[in-house]
């Protein structure tokens, strides 16, 4: 597989994203569905925008690992959240979390009028190998 970023600016380089990715001789892609803050039960959390950022991280590690990809070639990363206010208030957690896994995605970020149940943060990756 052959990645190559597409940034005509410099800016997006503090919130660690790219502006396009190019991918070349892909193996496979894996596009997973939004991964939010659901207990392994199946229960929507309904704790503060930190703690569900933090779950949903984990459970989207927890799928790209099962499905046999690796976190560090999501390609794509779309965010939605139920206010960008709260969300950007923990920013620095996602920012940290690509920074340490080596991850360089295109990303948006939604907000959206409400999500499942409780939920205030889904993250949806496109994974490539």
């Amino acid at each position: 597989m052959e990645k190559r970023e597409i940034n005509p600016w410099t800016w997006q380089d503090g919130r660690n994203y790219v502006q396009a990715v190019e991918v070349k001789n892909v193996q496979s892609t894996l596009y997973c569905a939004g991964q939010a803050a659901v207990h392994a039960d199946g229960t929507s959390s309904n704790a503060d925008m930190k703690t569900q950022l933090l779950l949903a991280i984990k459970n989207l590690e927890q799928v790209i690992g099962e499905s046999d990809y690796e976190v560090k070639n999501i390609v794509r990363l779309n965010v939605y959240t139920t206010s960008n206010e709260e969300f950007m208030a923990h920013f620095e957690i996602l920012k940290d979390w690509i920074a340490k896994n080596g991850i360089r995605q295109a990303l948006t970020l939604f907000q959206v009028v409400e999500l499942f149940e409780t939920l205030k943060v889904e993250l949806e990756a496109t994974v490539v190998k």
